[in-house]
């Protein structure tokens, strides 16, 4: 117990004194285990999970370490019911492995003989499981072992998967460091990703997830399918390859909606693999095309649902998802930990900012008072109509000109949800709109115009918050969003986050329309950027025309 800046209650929240002067040390090493459930001004809310406990202990944590933390900087003494409940949480991961007989066969096994009975007799388990081999072993379908796993995450008994991986088709890869090497932090997530096998590697926007990726396609040397969000970030991945490297454009193939290339290096879009015709996925051949060594997943917190059954059946092969933030707003965290493997590394924002690998950033809400017509417009609409409204509020234009004129001679991202919004917004600002419908090359060309300054200023949709390299970019105004997400709100920030030439900082600003559920909405999609030690400066939109 010490004077510290949390209390830990019994039901596993835990409260965090903002003010508090070891608040950001507390912060950094609660955010191993515990999710950041509310964020306002004084008093942070923490809450720790069974996913949170086992992703940590994944990540080489003990119970005794997570439980050391809170006792670390508690004000009052841990209540006991808690740190029972976390050692026996922790305690259960890896009571159950997933392995492999001496003949190759795949089996489940425990040496705790009443847990394996218990979950064996599970109704959702058993119809997975073949014949006993002993009391405390059975043997498993190769078939199912995405699925068991899934299950065993779900009953509270996570398995640890030993069963080893198909080495896939050797293939040389290696990584040309011409005045460059992988930074510390990027070696040890390839590193820590090797020892566990298959799992997830959590970086900021900005920090190098792809530099990761190389490491470990140079460390494994193997066919490797990449999966990304969309055509403009497989080009990306592809010009990144080529150059940090020895792999040639000749065994780099892009597998999507305009190309169908299959190489020994192969970068498909989830679109393409969820594509389907007459009720059936049209290109799962993809997945079994060549003997993968390695599938890489882009942005893996953005895995749609069908992926997830595919990659299900993918067991086999070495899993590694990249991304900035393990939320999802679906809920299926912990199938990205059962399918695709725990957290493996994870390095926070504000660490990597201090080291000077991302800028720092500013982030700012401002609220924008509605007039009265708009108010009573409003209030009198329906729930579902409610959100539109006040995010798409006309009042927003003036406040998004009069910021782009406080950074004139910046680089600019002005984005948005509602595509006639964003007409409205480019049409207003003399300012190119750039949004799904937009061709891929013309994409390709509005982006490397914003680089290189001849636009500076681009209004953008969601199409943007992914995978879009802008790395002199130094101001987004957020004017409206997919609700209260999270990770879309980590995503915008992150585009701001790679250093600059310039040597500025970044200002991120978020438009809110006061006392509306667009306000509700921003206090949520802050929850993720509050963890990582971002606050938010409100700002009245009045003060911006003084």
């Amino acid at each position: 117990m010490s004077d510290g800046p949390l209390i830990v209650q019994s039901d596993r929240t835990v409260l965090l004194e903002v003010a508090h002067p070891l608040a950001e040390d507390a912060r950094h090493d609660l955010a191993v285990f515990a999710e950041l459930e509310r964020a306002p001004e004084h008093i942070h809310t923490y809450r720790i999970t069974r996913l949170g406990l086992w992703n940590a202990r994944a990540a080489g944590h003990s119970a005794d370490d997570m439980i050391g933390t809170l006792e670390r900087y508690s004000k009052f003494p841990v209540p006991a019911t808690v740190s029972v409940d976390m050692r026996e949480t922790v305690g259960r991961y890896g009571r159950l492995v997933i392995d492999r007989t001496d003949d190759g066969a795949l089996r489940l096994r425990s040496d705790d003989v009443a847990v394996f009975t218990e979950v064996t007799n599970a109704k959702r388990i058993a119809p997975l499981l073949g014949e006993p081999i002993d009391a405390g072993s059975r043997l498993v379908a190769a078939w199912a072992r995405g699925q068991l796993k899934q299950e065993l995450v779900k009953l509270g008994w996570p398995a640890e998967d030993l069963a080893g991986y198909t080495p896939g088709t050797p293939h040389p890869i290696e990584l040309e460091e011409d005045g460059w090497q992988l930074r510390d932090y990027q070696q040890h997530a390839v590193d820590n990703f090797f020892t566990g096998g298959s799992g997830v590697v959590v970086l900021p926007c900005g920090a190098g997830k792809t530099l990761v990726g190389a490491g470990a396609m140079a460390t494994a040397k193997t066919t490797t399918l990449i999966l990304v969000t969309n055509t403009v970030s497989a080009r990306q991945w592809r010009d990144e390859l080529l150059r940090r490297t020895s792999l040639t454009p000749e065994e780099i193939g892009e597998y999507s909606g305009q190309l169908k290339e299959i190489k020994p290096v192969t970068i498909a879009t989830y679109q393409i693999l969820t594509a389907k015709r007459k009720g059936e996925y049209a290109h799962l051949s993809l997945l079994d095309a060549l003997d993968w060594g390695l599938i890489v997943y882009d942005e893996v917190h953005l895995l749609p649902a069908p992926v997830f059954k595919l990659t299900a059946e993918l067991q086999a092969r070495r899993r590694l998802g990249l991304t900035a933030t393990l939320v999802r707003e679906d809920g299926r965290e912990g199938d990205v930990f059962s399918l695709i493997g725990p957290k493996r590394f994870d390095a926070p924002w504000k660490e990597i900012e201090a080291q000077g690998y991302i800028s720092p950033a500013a982030c700012y809400e401002v609220r924008i008072d509605l007039p009265q017509g708009e108010r009573l417009q409003y209030a009198a609409a329906p729930d579902d109509e409610r959100y539109r409204l006040a995010s798409t509020a006309p009042a927003k234009l003036g406040v998004v000109k009069r910021l782009v004129e406080r950074h004139a001679g910046e680089r600019i991202l002005v984005i948005g949800q509602y595509l006639d919004q964003i007409e409205e917004l480019a049409g207003a600002l003399g300012a190119p709109q750039l949004t799904g419908s937009t061709p891929i090359e013309e994409r390709e060309r509005l982006y490397q115009e914003f680089r290189d300054g001849t636009t500076p200023v681009l209004v953008v949709s969601k199409v943007a918050n992914f995978s879009v390299d802008l790395p002199e970019a130094t101001v987004a105004i957020q004017v409206s969003g997919s609700f209260g997400s999270r990770q879309e709100e980590a995503q915008r920030l992150g585009r701001l986050l790679r250093p600059k030439e310039s040597g500025l900082s970044a200002n991120f600003y978020t438009l809110v329309s006061r006392d509306t559920v667009d306000q509700d909405f921003a206090q949520n999609r802050q929850r993720f950027l509050a963890e990582q030690g971002y606050s938010y400066t409100i700002m009245d939109a009045d003060a911006l025309a003084a």
